[in-house]
């Protein structure tokens, strides 16, 4: 984030938390950081706040920025700050400054309201010129969901009016997108309580268009050269030990007893396709070996940050495991590297990519991790793909190179990664015999293409706005009449699309044309077919298109052609 942006929205942070002390006494404030889309703080107040409440601190707010109060910093000694901050009553800052263990903290005051802060803030409250707040949601002190629920109010800040106005206009059209509304109003899935939060429910539609994307997964598989497997939901604990899951990862894991011997719940299914790998001698002329699945998986996410499909606890990942010499890494990399250049280029993504490298809690030695590394940064260098390096963020067997989509308005999302891991065949004794009669020890690649199917399944709702290209509408064509005269001529069209494989539906209902036309719109079908006495006697089609325009007099031939050339050529 630009550092001046930066220092706007903290220190529109500290005006929002000196308006809600000065509205609501008796609040406790929290922490108040700016964040890449805005800024927060956090509350404790009993009563909570309401939509009602945002407006009238607002208010407040664009008061003290008026006032143009100076923004004053101060560094005192970490003790005098915990005194201080104990007679204000402010027990959140004295839990942070006894975390603390420099000998001096800072301050900075503005009016009657003081913050512990590093800083920088800006001079003085009137150089705040323009500011929203947007949402109210809960956060847990610390992020720890044992300590109390606080009230976190969201806002956002820019250096003037225009960028303010843009944004916000943005954030009409991101609400327009929102997966979780369209899923609803297209009647693709549900997220039931009753069942379980962060659980999909697939209704039909919803079904539909996940095996769409599951079909097209496997041809482009297939035509790679990857060869499919599947592994069970849960493996035996001493499996997961073994593979460092249980040591590294165990906190986002299920686990339960079977017959008194202890299962994990499968979190990633690489462990399946490693005792593919060892069920057999290997020799260096079958690899690489490729290795594919649409494999479930369950991941324990707290449930603060479970969001629609984009973040959910059973998710399908379209997984594979690649099982090679270290001659061949470069040529595999770049392999899959170009598999998601193709894939990308069908939906309309672009996408950025980093190398996430080694994070505090891992497995190996120092020099497989350099290895893995350094084979990840040649392929990139050596294509002239621009990346940047996300320090410590890698999986805990390997780093990783991580693609983030691009959609229709900007935003951006992790799907693809690729994870160089020379770790878990040394920990699992795989090997391959050599040219040599040597046994050898094989690297392994984790990758996945589009991710977790019920992600890329949200962010393509969005980057379409539900408007998907005819080839993944779960509904291609609505065919209607104009009255129940054309009623046996709607079922005749019907059955010549559902015969040729286009996905149709038919609205015979005895009401308005405009209505009907109206609901297949907000349906975002692509195609509504019209069918009157005209169209009957000619035995033509009139072809409304979801975008504008229409097609008169063609032929039902002719439009099946159309249909099937589209879905070929996955427009």
């Amino acid at each position: 984030m630009d550092k001046n942006l930066e220092t706007v929205r903290h220190s529109t942070s500290h005006l929002m938390a000196q308006a809600v002390k000065d509205l609501y006494p008796g609040v406790k404030v929290a922490i108040g950081p700016s964040i890449e889309t805005g800024f927060y703080y956090d509350f404790d107040y009993e009563p909570g706040f309401t939509e009602e409440d945002l407006e009238k601190i607002e208010k407040r707010m664009h008061e003290i920025a008026a006032a143009n109060i100076p923004i004053e910093r101060k560094v005192m000694k970490r003790q005098d700050a915990i005194d201080m901050f104990t007679k204000m009553g402010e027990l959140y800052k004295v839990d942070l400054l006894e975390s603390i263990t420099d000998d001096e903290v800072s301050t900075y005051t503005q009016g009657t309201f003081t913050d512990l802060c590093r800083g920088p803030h800006l001079a003085s409250t009137g150089e705040i010129k323009a500011f929203k707040l947007l949402s109210l949601a809960g956060a847990y002190w610390r992020g720890d969901e044992h300590n109390k629920m606080l009230t976190r109010i969201y806002g956002t800040a820019f250096p003037d009016e225009k960028s303010l106005k843009d944004y916000l206009t943005f954030l009409e059209e991101v609400k327009k997108r929102d997966h979780r509304r369209l899923g609803k109003d297209l009647d693709l899935f549900s997220i039931s309580d009753e069942v379980g939060a962060g659980l999909v429910i697939y209704h039909p539609k919803g079904a539909l268009l996940r095996w769409l994307l599951e079909d097209f997964e496997r041809r482009e598989h297939l035509k790679r050269g990857y060869h499919f497997v599947v592994g069970p939901h849960i493996l035996k604990l001493d499996m997961w030990k073994k593979s460092g899951h249980f040591e590294n990862y165990r906190e986002n894991m299920y686990f339960t007893k079977v017959d008194e011997v202890e299962y994990g719940i499968k979190p990633m299914n690489c462990l399946s396709h490693i005792m593919v790998y060892k069920s057999q001698v290997r020799s260096y002329r079958e690899l690489p070996l490729r290795y594919f699945e649409l494999g479930t998986v369950c991941r324990h996410e707290k449930s603060g940050v479970l969001h629609g499909l984009m973040r959910v606890r059973e998710f399908t990942q379209d997984d594979a495991h690649i099982f090679l010499r270290p001659d061949q890494l470069h040529e595999e990399i770049l392999g899959i590297i170009r598999f998601v250049q193709d894939v990308m280029a069908i939906f309309g993504f672009q996408f950025e990519m980093e190398i996430s490298t080694r994070p505090a809690k891992s497995i190996g030695s120092d020099e497989d991790w350099e290895r893995a590394e350094k084979a990840l940064q040649e392929v990139l260098d050596s294509e002239g793909l621009p990346y940047e390096i996300n320090a410590g963020d890698g999986a805990f067997y390997g780093p990783k190179i991580d693609i983030k989509l691009k959609d229709a308005i900007g935003r951006k999302w992790q799907c693809a990664t690729i994870q160089c891991d020379f770790a878990l065949p040394e920990r699992f004794d795989l090997h391959y015999t050599d040219s040599d009669g040597l046994r050898k020890r094989p690297v392994m690649l984790h990758r996945v293409v589009l991710g977790a199917l019920e992600r890329f399944m949200g962010v393509l709702i969005e980057h379409f706005g539900g408007k998907f290209p005819l080839w993944l509408a779960p509904v291609q064509v609505m065919v209607m009449n104009i009255t129940d005269d054309q009623g046996p001529y709607v079922k005749d069209i019907f059955d010549a699309l559902i015969r040729e494989g286009v996905r149709a539906e038919t609205d015979l209902r005895n009401e308005k044309l405009s209505l009907k036309i109206r609901e297949s719109v907000v349906k975002k079908i692509p195609y509504m077919i019209i069918a009157g006495k005209k169209e009957m006697e000619s035995k033509t089609l009139t072809v409304r298109v979801r975008d504008g325009g229409e097609l008169k007099d063609i032929s039902l031939e002719d439009f099946i052609n159309r249909v099937k050339d589209e879905n070929t050529t996955r427009r």
